[in-house]
């Protein structure tokens, strides 16, 4: 059975959590602090990676660079996963305090 890159990528954002101890409000509130910063500087690079991804595929005839593509789609799956944090959809805190996946 052949899985879908959109059915890799939910599955790696909704699929199976670790479970997790729930921590008081007031170290939630340090690791959303944190995880804000973190988000902001996500934002940034994003930037700087479509405006370099917009660059190669110029000089390259509108074919963009694969490993910059899975870095996105990897930087995407963070984002996700920080913001079900920040909103309390979860209590699992994205990397650097779980596994990379």
């Amino acid at each position: 059975m052949d899985v879908s890159d959109e059915d890799k990528v939910n599955g790696r954002i909704h699929g199976e959590q670790p479970k997790v101890e729930r921590e008081g409000l007031a170290l939630r509130f340090v690791h959303m602090v944190l995880i804000w910063v973190m988000l902001s500087i996500a934002q940034t690079v994003l930037t700087v990676a479509t405006v370099v991804q917009f660059v190669l595929m110029l000089i390259n005839a509108g074919q963009p660079n694969a490993r910059l593509a899975e870095f996105g789609t990897d930087l995407g799956v963070w984002i996700a996963k920080a913001a079900r944090f920040q909103t309390g959809a979860s209590d699992v805190k994205p990397w650097p305090w779980t596994e990379l996946d």
